[in-house]
């Protein structure tokens, strides 16, 4: 049709690693944009250019991926209608220097409020004014704002991250929001915007992986061969952002297949604690095994 826009397809990586106890996300531009680049007709598929764009971007060999959303909303594209799809890597943080702009950054930086591992989240200060300013032009977004952000009472579930986002950016409460020329109704909710559609991304694959690890052994590709059980309550806790009960964690592992002794001792100060890997089982089949996220709070 002659006349017609073009439309770009664009490969983004979510690529997440947890160390030092906070899940990490691996990003260009001092923290602002995720890796990406074109689908070009010399790659062989869209992982193919995926793993050619985050390697070339950021020296980063990629392992397992998997295909996470695609994004076509013409609305939320400012250079013509581009398709962006996104994967989600998982990986372990590496320890040499990053080169450039090249950096791992704490995922709670773009979503403060995600975190309830300690009573600050933002939401009382500076999150519900704004939701209520909102919320009191139109009846039917009341329901919205108090499943996600579990007002009068309301349970929270670290599942709806990308739902808080999404309510927020139409609630013009996130940068990207007013970005785009939507209104705004209050100061804007902490955590850092990001460039084009990327903390969307990002949200989306924070859903997906906390929603995941219910009921999939993802976290074996977040964790050294060898680990405590304290290493993987640390690891299941940055992912949720809430904390767990300890002797509850313990016996809900214990009473699976996940782990297996590995004979030896953590070195460090105080008590050595056992270390642990996980099963054969696991190893050979992680993919298809079950497990499931202990979601009991202290």
């Amino acid at each position: 049709m002659s006349g017609a826009q073009p439309i770009h397809a664009e490969l983004i990586a979510v690529i997440v690693a947890v160390s030092d106890g906070a899940p990490k996300v691996l990003t260009l531009s001092d923290g602002s944009a995720l890796p990406a680049g074109p689908l070009e007709s010399g790659h062989q598929s869209l992982q193919a250019g995926l793993r050619n764009w985050v390697e070339r971007q950021t020296g980063h060999t990629l392992g397992h991926v998997e295909q996470l959303y695609t994004f076509a909303d013409p609305d939320r594209s400012r250079a013509g209608r581009s398709i962006s799809i996104s994967y989600l890597g998982l990986t372990r943080e590496t320890r040499t220097k990053l080169g450039g702009q090249v950096s791992w950054q704490d995922w709670y930086r773009y979503f403060p409020w995600e975190d309830r591992r300690a009573p600050a989240t933002g939401i009382d200060l500076t999150i519900k004014p704004g939701l209520a300013r909102w919320v009191d032009e139109a009846a039917d977004r009341q329901s919205r704002a108090v499943r996600c952000f579990a007002l009068d009472g309301a349970p929270w579930n670290e599942d709806l991250t990308l739902s808080r986002y999404e309510l927020l950016y139409e609630a013009g409460l996130v940068r990207e929001a007013a970005r785009d020329g939507r209104p705004v109704h209050g100061d804007f909710a902490p955590g850092i915007a990001m460039t084009a559609d990327h903390r969307r991304i990002l949200a989306t694959a924070i859903s997906r992986l906390r929603a995941t690890i219910k009921y999939r052994p993802v976290v074996f590709e977040l964790l050294p061969d060898q680990f405590t059980l304290l290493d993987l309550q640390h690891c299941i806790e940055a992912l949720a952002g809430h904390t767990l009960h300890k002797g509850n964690f313990r016996r809900l592992i214990e009473g699976q297949t996940l782990l297996e002794e590995t004979g030896t001792l953590a070195s460090g100060p105080g008590r050595p604690a056992k270390l642990f890997r996980f099963s054969a089982a696991i190893r050979a089949e992680r993919a298809q095994a079950g497990t499931r996220l202990p979601l009991a709070r202290p």
